[in-house]
């Protein structure tokens, strides 16, 4: 099992969802963003933080510093089932591969399907492969 299987494993096993996970080698630096419904308090980080140790503490991982945090307001878009959850929300998407000379979208998720997120933007829809995004997070709503 690769660390970031690991990781998630154990996230998941504590009833939380695995939003990402970095790992920077040269500063041994582990950063973990989990997220749950009702939202992460800095307790839940705590807890996941505590448990992480103790199983990297087993499972015998090197690392100098560990980071667990939420996702942010500015939420990373990483899995098909974001899309889905997010529909109706305002992403920025940058893609790997142009389209119509195009690389950086911003509109709302109207829906995913085989694979292809539909974004409403300012200038009509478009369909953005998820095989081809770079990178989406959630524009922040502030009330």
């Amino acid at each position: 099992m690769n660390l970031e299987e690991l990781v998630q494993q154990t996230v998941e096993g504590m009833g939380y969802e695995l939003v990402d996970f970095e790992c920077s080698p040269r500063a041994r630096l582990l950063r973990v963003f989990i997220d749950i419904a009702r939202g992460i308090t800095v307790d839940d980080c705590a807890e996941v933080s505590g448990q992480l140790q103790r199983v990297f503490e087993v499972e015998n991982v090197d690392y100098d510093r560990l980071e667990v945090s939420s996702p942010g307001l500015d939420r990373a878009l990483k899995k098909a089932a974001d899309f889905v959850r997010f529909a109706g929300r305002q992403a920025q998407v940058k893609m790997r591969v142009a389209i119509d000379g195009q690389r950086n979208f911003s509109g709302e998720i109207l829906n995913l399907e085989n694979d292809v997120v539909r974004l409403r933007t300012e200038g009509g829809e478009v369909a953005l492969p998820l095989a081809d995004m770079d990178r989406a997070r959630l524009v922040p709503v502030f009330d």
